[in-house]
C-alpha cells in the first residue's frame, strides 16, 4: 500500500512543473494584454466593398480603431506601396493574382513590433485568406514569445484560413482566438459591433 501511494505521489510530483509551465504562460498572456503593451495592426481598404457600396473608411479599419480604443493599444496600418483599384471586382482580381504568385507587395512604413507584448492583428479576408502585405509585414519581425490574436472583416467567410496561417507564419507565438465582424455591421451597426468586441476581449482574459 505504501509503495502504491509514493508511485501515485511520485507521479504527481512530475507534473507539476508542467502545470506551473502552463499557468506562467497564461499568467504572461493576460499580464501583457492588462499592461497596455498592445498593438493593434490592421490592415483596410476604403473605396468600393461588397455589400456594403463606396465607403471612406474600410470596414476593418473601422474595427481596428475600436479594439485600440478598448485596449489602450497603439494602431498602426499596413499600406500597400501600390494601391490596390478602388473598383470592387477589379480589386479582386489583383488580390487573387498576388495569392496565386504567393507575392509579397511592398509596404509603406513599419513599427518596433519588439517593443510589444501583445499584437492584435486585422484584415479583410480576401479569397478565404488575409491581403498579401499583411504577410510582408508579419515576416518582417520575429514573433517569439508573443501573443497574437487575429481579427477579421468578411460577409461570410468569417476567418477563413487565416488563424492556422498565422500560427505558420508567426513562428514561436501564442495564437489566440480570433473575431470576425461581417463589413456589413462594422459599416452600419457600429454598437453592435462594439458589444463583440467587448464580449471578445472579455472572453480572452478569462
Amino acid at each position: 500500500m505504501r509503495k502504491r501511494i509514493c508511485k501515485y505521489f511520485l507521479m504527481l510530483m512530475a507534473l507539476l512543473p508542467l502545470t506551473s509551465c502552463s499557468q506562467n504562460e497564461m499568467n504572461k498572456t493576460q499580464e501583457g494584454m492588462k499592461k497596455g503593451k498592445t498593438l493593434v495592426v490592421y490592415f483596410s481598404k476604403a473605396g468600393e466593398n461588397y455589400a456594403v457600396g463606396n465607403i471612406k473608411k474600410g470596414n476593418t479599419r473601422i474595427i481596428a480603431e475600436m479594439i485600440a480604443e478598448e485596449t489602450d493599444g497603439t494602431l498602426f496600418q499596413v499600406e500597400s506601396v501600390k494601391d490596390y483599384p478602388k473598383d470592387y471586382t477589379k480589386c479582386t482580381e489583383v488580390a487573387h493574382q498576388e495569392l496565386d504568385s504567393n507575392a509579397r507587395p511592398a509596404i509603406k512604413g513599419d513599427i518596433d513590433v519588439e517593443n510589444f507584448d501583445v499584437v492584435y492583428i486585422g484584415y479583410p479576408i480576401w479569397w478565404d485568406d488575409m491581403p498579401m502585405p499583411v504577410y510582408t509585414f508579419i515576416e518582417k519581425h520575429s514573433w517569439q514569445g508573443k501573443t497574437v490574436i487575429p481579427f477579421s472583416t468578411h460577409e461570410g467567410s468569417g476567418l477563413g484560413s487565416t488563424e492556422s496561417s498565422l500560427k505558420k507564419a508567426c513562428e514561436g507565438a501564442t495564437v489566440l482566438k480570433g473575431l470576425a465582424v461581417r463589413g456589413t455591421i462594422a459599416q452600419n451597426s457600429q454598437e453592435q459591433a462594439r458589444k463583440a468586441i467587448k464580449n471578445w476581449l472579455a472572453s480572452l482574459s478569462e
